[in-house]
């Protein structure tokens, strides 16, 4: 879940001069590629760590800030947790000393008169707060200010949660009416299992959310000791490292990361392979049934990551001129998209494969897959696959970083995954150097289908 303020263009004429620098962004964005960039990297005061990258071609600064503090940390009877405190975080200033308590309405009109922007979200393995502001000395000194107060001291109001709760509620309500949602958490919950990544917010757990885990989950996991801090922008490494010190301000500062008392965060466990395959049908009326397959894959850290990338690219993951398309699509008509991607992380994320077809086509579309994913496991790719495969994806490569926010994304992902610093200056040298065998050997040691999960939701059971 998501909670944003949003820029206002009517609010004041700062507003207006943001969307012209936005729409200014994209007519860049459309006349030429931006090379990348190298990356800086400072820790400070044995305490969180600074990435960034200079980009002088506007105005204005966009800024990740990643903590530890993802759902797999909710509590097994509060799912929902992390998502519903990235989501307070919005919703009110606390007061403290001579700091003025802002209510949500205040709190939005603040983030308006300042042309800028903030966003919270939680996902699996982090809790990540964005920024958006112009580098004007003023106003990005009172847009850090402001968000330094959003992040350490939000209000939690009793009243306001008990409002976003319900709101929660209704929205997991509407998601169990949804064939393509009922899809998605049978399969993660099975594919998962008992993995915390496996947990899904329901009516009674979010119910059992009160204003004191909320307290107590910010209390607990809001801790620069476990914070990464990213920055693209129109600063340098001074002002980066400055703006990083300003956000976090706020927060208590331990004086050891390394002391063992900060330590509160518990070992996450592997995920669990599969030992033997599953299928799950539910009935629903729906003019296509939608099917998804796999099992875990790999965390982000594994070696095999490119290889993977690659050979997924041909499998299912280049659109049109994949095997699976090619076969479920183009050659039968059994589906219109097809689709199959990685999506590692701290630990293995799953391996998915998609389509939704009409019901009386399911197991015969299951059937092309097993069929498709069997060939490729058995024989890999061609030589010729290869080459194109590598073709496109380097070849594409400038459009994953051709803006600020895009670009932010991957320094992001850098720095929570402790990759190299030259990654983005290295990555299509690491797609070049995939051989065949990389990829027979990375699919074979990875994918089972014997073992996956099926489920199909939609016609008769």
């Amino acid at each position: 879940m998501k909670t944003s303020h949003f820029l206002n263009s009517n609010a004041n004429p700062l507003g207006a001069c943001f969307k012209t620098l936005l729409s200014f962004a994209a007519l860049l964005c459309a006349l030429g590629s931006q090379a990348a960039l190298p990356i800086e990297h400072a820790r400070i005061n044995d305490s969180f760590e600074v990435y960034w990258v200079q980009s002088h071609a506007l105005p204005m600064v966009d800024i990740q800030i990643d903590f530890d503090a993802g759902s797999r940390l909710d509590p097994q009877n509060k799912s929902g947790l992390a998502s519903s405190a990235a989501l307070m975080l919005s919703k009110g200033v606390k007061g403290k000393g001579a700091i003025k308590a802002l209510d949500e309405n205040q709190l939005g009109e603040a983030w308006a008169e300042l042309g800028a922007g903030f966003a919270a979200s939680a996902a699996q393995d982090r809790l990540s707060i964005t920024i958006r502001s112009l580098v004007n000395a003023e106003l990005l000194s009172k847009a850090i200010e402001l968000a330094a107060k959003e992040i350490a001291m939000p209000a939690f109001d009793a009243t306001i949660w008990k409002r976003e709760r319900s709101s929660f509620i209704s929205s997991i309500k509407e998601s169990e009416t949804q064939p393509a949602s009922i899809a998605g958490k049978l399969f993660r919950s099975h594919v998962m299992g008992t993995h915390p990544y496996g947990a899904i917010p329901s009516e009674k757990s979010v119910a059992a959310i009160e204003v004191r885990d909320l307290e107590q989950f910010h209390r607990v996991y809001f801790n620069t000791c476990h914070a990464v801090v990213s920055l693209v922008g129109d600063v340098n490494a001074k002002q980066a490292v400055d703006i990083a010190k300003g956000l976090l301000s706020e927060l208590p500062q331990p004086k050891r990361c390394s002391d063992p008392s900060q330590q509160v965060w518990p070992s996450l466990a592997a995920v669990k392979p599969l030992v033997q395959g599953e299928e799950l049908r539910v009935p629903f009326k729906s003019a296509q049934a939608h099917v998804l397959m796999g099992q875990p894959g790999v965390p982000r850290s594994d070696e095999r990551y490119f290889p993977l990338l690659v050979g997924n690219y041909i499998l299912g993951g280049g659109g049109f001129v994949s095997r699976l398309t090619e076969q479920v699509r183009e050659k039968r008509g059994l589906s219109y998209s097809v689709y199959s991607y990685f999506a590692p992380q701290m630990q293995a994320g799953p391996f998915t494969l998609g389509l939704q077809t009409r019901a009386d086509q399911a197991n015969q579309a299951i059937d092309v897959v097993h069929q498709v994913v069997s060939e490729f496991l058995q024989d890999g790719p061609t030589a010729e696959e290869l080459k194109a495969a590598k073709d496109n994806l380097i070849g594409g490569f400038a459009l994953r970083i051709d803006s600020n926010k895009k670009l932010l994304d991957n320094v992001a992902n850098i720095a929570w995954n402790h990759l190299p610093l030259d990654y983005l200056q290295t990555w299509s040298e690491q797609v070049e150097r995939v051989s065949l065998d990389d990829i027979n050997q990375a699919f074979r040691s990875v994918l089972d289908p014997k073992h996956w999960v099926t489920v199909v939701v939609g016609g008769a059971p």
